[in-house]
């Protein structure tokens, strides 16, 4: 018989609950056919029934909560959650025909007051600020909308809190996308923030442990093996050697060397001895210019490694 569908189909705007023929309420809509049929005797309530659901199909449960939805999902980044609306800046209408000038002047006029009732308090104004600082560190450093959505949240609970009031908004907002980045391990450090925000590495780390101790926010600790990938890339160091690296990692965690060393500088140490063992001509120096850490460290760490996994390099 088609597809099943409601058990309380319309007939015009009528709502059918029974059988007129059995009295039974096991009733079906035929979409296909647009018939209201019985389930036990087979008689044809009504023809020509229209769809009331929606026009798009969905086959999961996450699929139907995503789209059973008016208008845009709202969003954290976004200082008002997107739950306003956006007069744009057009000149035609919905034909494409040019609008006349007191039509144009009128719709200035009720876009500047739209943007004005939009932002009308100092948190407002305070959110869109840094809500839009957040979108651009993060377009610029390639971090997903995930990831901004987090920090948002971060920085909404920050202001909150009174986290912000007499520090530099850009400086917390670096310091939420930080955090974010380190709670999901994703390897962006201090310095690609202070280079994208034009702060101070320094203001961006005071912000940052302001947050961890008031936001009670607990950081995993992150996994050299990410940051191998990254190091490599800038490196232009081959996958053989990449994945010798992650050999010399896992091996050094089985000994137990790891713990309480810097994530990145352990990752460059491993590459450095990945490149000595495959005969890739790399030295500490370059190494420790991409992983942004000093060659001292470099040297620190590969000398650890060396004697931790009795490496003949």
């Amino acid at each position: 018989m088609g597809s099943e569908g409601g058990l309380h189909p319309r007939i015009g705007q009528r709502k059918v609950s029974s059988c007129p023929e059995c009295g039974s309420a096991n009733l079906v809509e035929d979409y296909e056919q647009g018939e209201v049929i019985c389930r036990d005797c087979g008689l044809v309530i009504s023809e020509h029934a229209l769809n009331q659901g929606p026009e798009w199909r969905a086959f999961t449960k996450e699929e139907r909560d995503e789209r059973g939805r008016v208008g845009i999902p709202t969003s954290f980044s976004i200082h008002d959650k997107g739950l306003s609306t956006v007069i744009e800046r057009v000149d035609r209408d919905a034909y494409g025909r040019q609008l006349p000038l007191s039509t144009k002047l009128e719709m200035l006029k009720l876009r500047k007051w739209q943007m004005r009732t939009r932002v009308h308090s100092s948190e407002d104004r305070n959110l869109a600020q840094a809500m839009a600082e957040i979108d651009r560190l993060a377009d610029k450093l390639h971090i997903p909308p995930s990831l901004k959505e987090r920090a948002a949240v971060i920085y909404r609970k920050a202001l909150e809190g009174g986290l912000v009031r007499g520090r530099s908004i850009a400086g917390i907002a670096a310091a939420s996308l930080y955090a974010a980045c380190r709670l999901s391990e994703t390897p962006r450090t201090l310095k690609d923030m202070a280079e994208a925000s034009r702060m101070r590495k320094k203001d961006i780390a005071r912000c940052y442990r302001l947050l961890l101790r008031e936001l009670n926010l607990k950081m995993p600790v992150e996994d050299p093996i990410r940051c191998v990938s990254k190091i490599a890339s800038k490196a232009g160091i081959d996958m053989k050697t990449q994945r010798r690296a992650i050999e010399v990692i896992n091996m050094a965690k089985e000994k137990g060397v790891i713990a309480g060393k810097d994530p990145m500088g352990l990752a460059a140490a491993a590459i450095y001895v990945a490149c000595v063992l495959e005969g890739e001509k790399k030295t500490q120096k370059e190494i420790a210019e991409v992983a942004n850490v000093t060659e001292v460290t470099v040297r620190n760490r590969y000398k650890g490694l060396k004697d931790a996994l009795s490496i003949n390099a």
